[in-house]
């Protein structure tokens, strides 16, 4: 198995239950071993902050994430940690790691372990103290309720830091959790892969600063079919970027017509054609309207302008469009009807990439029917409003 293997794909919760079992099956390697080996990455990340004389408040449910609390608080112990364990009492045993798990953490002697059952039992947290929240992480499918919600409540009022395991308690992995009873995490430490939860806007304020851990989960299970998002990154870009060779030249690198503007919004065209320019573009030109060509031809020297026959807007195109190698259409142009019918003949005729960003969004979210048609590896730059 690979010593790094940080994957920037991102699953499901059906998908990583499912990377969890190949795992089990073809490293092999037994579930509670797999959960102690990701409790030891957690540990291995705390160690290394200046935590050491600080008291850890530990808070587990009696699932699998609440196993993780479990191990993780036992190897903090066996490093000479002050740690508290609270367990949040369902009436049910748990599952059979966590069991196991616990059983484990008896066998340790001085270890404070509480068991809570109703408010009146929720502890009151120094300020000097670390939270770690392993109530649910990413096993949960309904919204936190009942004494559940009030310890989340109750942990959310102190000023401390919060450590969640996997994702925070009462966030979703895949789904909205608008409305959700959430813990306000400091730091997430999730496992192997980033999770949709941690990618939305609105889960912001819970999620605090997000750790990818690598746990070991068997690469082999990528190689399997399936469709899943990926997140664009650094390491990402790196393997897509193309050096240039000895003898490289403007004629060898492509051919970008940036389509954008209309009166009010040449600086969007202006900004688009700049940076594709500086992305490497062998050749950028730039088709705006007429009120456009001094404004481009003055800042940006370096690319050829199309000139249309309109004043204001974008109504036309080149017969020739075909001799670009992608093009790039939206920012600034508009919603009139004529700049919608100049974007459904790119659509329909154009069968290189396209980049559909700003007003050209907005004239596709008015014209459904032209996704079915987009030229294959296109990209689309959505953003909230548009």
């Amino acid at each position: 198995i690979s010593p790094v293997l940080l994957i920037v794909q991102i699953f499901s919760a059906e998908q990583i239950r499912a990377w969890d079992q190949y795992t089990i099956e073809h490293e092999p390697i037994s579930s509670i071993d797999l959960m102690e080996r990701a409790s030891a990455k957690c540990v291995q990340w705390i160690v290394e902050r200046p935590w050491r004389d600080k008291p850890f408040f530990i808070f587990c449910g009696k699932g699998n994430n609440g196993g993780d609390g479990l191990a993780i608080g036992r190897m903090l112990v066996e490093k000479g940690y002050q740690v508290s364990f609270f367990i949040l009492e369902f009436g049910k045993p748990g599952s059979n790691d966590f069991q196991a798990i616990l059983q484990r953490l008896h066998n340790l002697f001085s270890v404070e372990l509480h068991f809570l059952q109703s408010k009146e039992q929720f502890p009151s947290i120094d300020k000097d103290a670390i939270i770690i929240d392993a109530l649910f992480g990413s096993g949960l499918n309904k919204p936190v309720q009942g004494l559940a919600a009030t310890l989340v409540y109750h942990l959310n009022k102190f000023p401390v830091p919060v450590i969640s395991i996997d994702l925070p308690s009462g966030l979703f992995i895949d789904q909205s959790s608008v409305g959700n009873t959430v813990v306000s995490a400091s730091f997430t430490l999730t496992f192997q892969s980033y999770k949709l939860g941690l990618l939305v806007q609105e889960n912001a304020p819970f999620i605090g600063e997000v750790q990818v851990l690598d746990i070991g989960l068997h690469p082999a299970f990528l190689g399997q079919s399936m469709h899943t998002p990926q997140l664009l990154d650094e390491v990402m870009i790196r393997k897509i970027y193309k050096p240039r060779k000895r003898f490289a030249h403007k004629g060898t690198f492509g051919h970008a017509l940036i389509i954008g503007g209309s009166y009010g919004k040449i600086g969007a065209a202006l900004l688009a054609t700049k940076a594709c320019l500086r992305s490497g573009a062998g050749l950028t030109t730039t088709l705006i309207p007429r009120c456009g060509c001094t404004i481009i031809q003055t800042i940006a020297p370096e690319a050829m302008a199309l000139v249309d026959d309109e004043e204001r807007y974008l109504a036309n195109l080149p017969d020739d469009i075909e001799r670009f190698s992608s093009i790039g259409i939206g920012p600034g142009i508009g919603t009139q009807q004529e700049t919608q019918h100049l974007l459904s003949f790119v659509v329909k005729r154009f069968r290189k990439p396209i980049v559909i960003d700003a007003d050209g969004l907005n004239c596709l979210s008015l014209n459904n029917e032209w996704l079915e048609v987009l030229p294959s590896h296109s990209i689309l730059t959505p953003h909230p409003k548009e």
